[in-house]
């Protein structure tokens, strides 16, 4: 099924698409870097809309988010669209090339996660914003229903077009790759600006935290983890960050980030933020949130599984000290 697409202009010869910093002009017949938008007949397409390449019930540790809904499972679907190139992609198959998908209506998809008993969505595994005309109309049934919205995305989006979605959204987790601009743009095919101001305008409006993979090579430098991290604490240093170990993927062949860098990581960010964590280590080191007055163990985890430990609702069952966590109901 295809839809028209939002957020394009008609040139003469060319369709500009203004959905993310691209802009991508697209000649009839084509399709944008993200291959979901289509030039056909004059007008720009929605091709990917409602078709899907994946769908699993996930603990939404699995994002990950940490800090929203802790235990819950929520119903998580793909569509086959990446507006970014980055050489380590560790979901390259489903993201990189065209794939076999399958249409998805919203209002199956709203039934699904009733059927599943799931708190909601979360649009992940690929780039979620590269599916706008399916997420305004599912995202708007899954909250009539109750549900909540989550998106697992690199940021990399127009300020327009993230505005009109943002109130659809409950939960981000939002992958900040690099503060190297040039990192970005030639290695990443990516835009740092703009992605630091999809943070921030998610910062007011949703649930929001951060992850930052550490790649061997490209942005492991410990000059450029500290920076990351006073980017973030500069923002609020309550957001949940999380450290995430790469492993060799696609186009990309060196060896996994070292344990004792992610350690360096780790502590160097627990000075300056609230609530860190590491991941892709099999290891339960990192993966706890405690309480940052007092110490107390409030919510432990161990591969994807959470047990409430020390809270009564969002409030540390010790000292009281109120905790940045969105608890179910």
């Amino acid at each position: 099924m295809k839809v028209e697409a939002k957020y394009y202009s008609t040139h003469e010869g060319h369709i500009e698409c203004a959905m993310c910093p691209h802009y991508c002009k697209i000649l009839p017949g084509k399709s944008g870097i993200c291959h979901s938008r289509k030039n056909e007949a004059g007008k720009l397409w929605a091709t990917n809309y409602g078709e899907t390449t994946s769908i699993a019930i996930d603990p939404i540790e699995k994002k990950p988010l940490y800090h929203f809904h802790p235990g819950a499972q929520i119903l998580s679907i793909a569509c086959n669209s990446c507006n970014m190139r980055c050489p380590f992609c560790q979901n390259w198959e489903i993201s990189q090339g065209e794939v076999n998908t399958q249409y998805i209506a919203p209002e199956i998809l709203k039934r699904m996660c009733k059927d599943h008993g799931s708190i909601g969505v979360a649009y992940t595994y690929t780039e979620p914003l590269m599916w706008f005309e399916y997420l305004l109309d599912a995202g708007k049934m899954i909250h009539e229903a109750g549900g909540k919205n989550v998106l697992v995305s690199n940021g990399l989006i127009n300020e327009a077009p993230f505005s009109d979605i943002l109130p659809l959204i409950d939960a981000m987790n939002i992958d900040l790759k690099t503060l190297d601009p040039d990192v970005y743009k030639k290695t990443l095919h990516g835009d740092l600006g703009a992605v630091q101001r999809t943070i921030e305008m998610a910062h007011t409006r949703c649930h929001i935290e951060i992850t930052n993979l550490i790649v061997t090579g490209l942005n492991d430098k410990k000059d450029e983890i500290d920076r990351l991290i006073d980017y973030v604490a500069s923002i609020d240093r309550n957001i949940p960050l999380h450290f995430s170990r790469y492993y060799p993927n696609y186009k990309y062949t060196k060896p996994p980030t070292p344990e004792r860098l992610l350690g360096y990581a780790y502590e160097t960010a627990r000075e300056k933020l609230n609530y860190v964590y590491i991941g892709n280590l099999p290891s339960d080191d990192g993966s706890h949130t405690v309480c940052p007055k007092c110490g107390n163990m409030l919510i432990e985890r161990m591969y994807f599984q959470a047990i409430i430990r020390g809270l009564d609702g969002n409030k540390c069952r010790k000292c009281g000290a109120e905790i940045p966590v969105v608890m179910q109901l």
